[in-house]
């Protein structure tokens, strides 16, 4: 079913103790795979879409892909016993933010976290007072996504991750429904030359003090066996790390409740893809190409519903 506002999915999680994939999306395939994952694990799911993709959908005019993209995950949800929220990603602009609000988008972020902190308080408000008067709830961020290496300082530290204080103070004058902490997750393949280190201790603190659902972005796990597979059909995927399961397993319990995953969705489906090229060179028909890649984000979206606790929970 599609939901009216992504804050029903997420209070559900907080008030559960477990974790919601929010998987981003730019195309047919991706949309499939994660709702016939969500069908098969019972379980809620926020599907995203970044500003990129919702130009990517609108053949270059975002306003349009956003109808586009709202249109094509209505109809796959309205008819399935699970709950399925739409999600802008990183809206950093409020042009981006109102086209996700118009389309129909349960829920939008509106990024302001490269800006000072009041600057950053002042945006969100205004977001947020636009988006609840229609119904929508509202993501914001503090603090900077670049994965923390052991020889980061404490000063380093302070000045890049999330200030607990500050993410009380935030919330209580934005009135956001859900938080993005950085706590030392980055976007994309690379996020950690050694291991995952999460700064848990502060993740804790921001929970304590502000008590709504927070959100881990950076957070696919770059499975091995798929950067393997990609690799051993000509991609060249070396080096890539993400963030184990424990690890998420441990952020959720210390708060965590909307867990965003991108990458692994994308090698998966580009690793399967490149596989049946190669294994049938004579054919011709797109569908041969695409089915198996779908089930391949399928997979990978059905085996993080059980990680996160996701499961059953529909």
């Amino acid at each position: 079913m599609y939901v009216k506002s992504t804050k029903e999915i997420l209070d559900k999680a907080n008030t559960g103790y477990y974790g919601v994939g929010a998987f981003n999306v730019n195309n047919l395939e991706f949309i499939q795979g994660i709702i016939f994952a969500a069908i098969e694990k019972r379980s809620p799911v926020i599907i995203e879409t970044s500003e990129g993709a919702m130009a990517y959908a609108g053949g270059g005019d975002f306003k349009k892909g956003a109808k586009v993209l709202a249109d094509m995950v209505r109809r796959y949800a309205d008819d399935i016993p699970a709950p399925v929220a739409l999600h802008l990603d990183h809206g950093h602009d409020l042009d981006h933010v109102l086209a996700a609000i118009r389309a129909g988008y349960t829920s939008v972020m509106i990024d302001a976290s490269a800006k000072p902190f009041e600057e950053n308080l002042q945006i969100t408000s205004e977001v947020v007072k636009i988006a609840h008067a229609a119904g929508i709830s509202v993501e914001a961020e503090l603090g900077k996504l670049v994965g923390m290496e052991d020889n980061v300082s404490v000063a380093q530290r302070d000045a890049t991750l999330v200030d607990p204080d500050e993410a009380k103070i935030f919330v209580d004058k934005t009135g956001v429904d859900f938080l993005a902490p950085a706590i030392g997750t980055s976007h994309g393949a690379f996020k950690f030359k050694g291991e995952a280190k999460l700064d848990f201790d502060r993740l804790a603190r921001v929970k304590s003090l502000t008590k709504i659902p927070l959100v881990l972005h950076g957070a696919s796990s770059v499975l091995d066996t798929d950067v393997q597979k990609a690799n051993a059909y000509g991609a060249k995927i070396e080096g890539a790390k993400g963030v184990p399961y424990d690890v998420i397993k441990q952020a959720i319990k210390y708060g965590i409740n909307k867990i965003n995953t991108d990458t692994d969705l994308r090698i998966a489906f580009l690793a399967e893809l490149r596989k049946v090229l190669h294994d049938k060179p004579s054919e011709i028909d797109p569908r041969d190409f695409f089915k198996p890649a779908t089930d391949a984000v399928k997979n990978v979206v059905a085996q993080r519903m059980d990680v996160l606790g996701s499961s059953g929970k529909a």
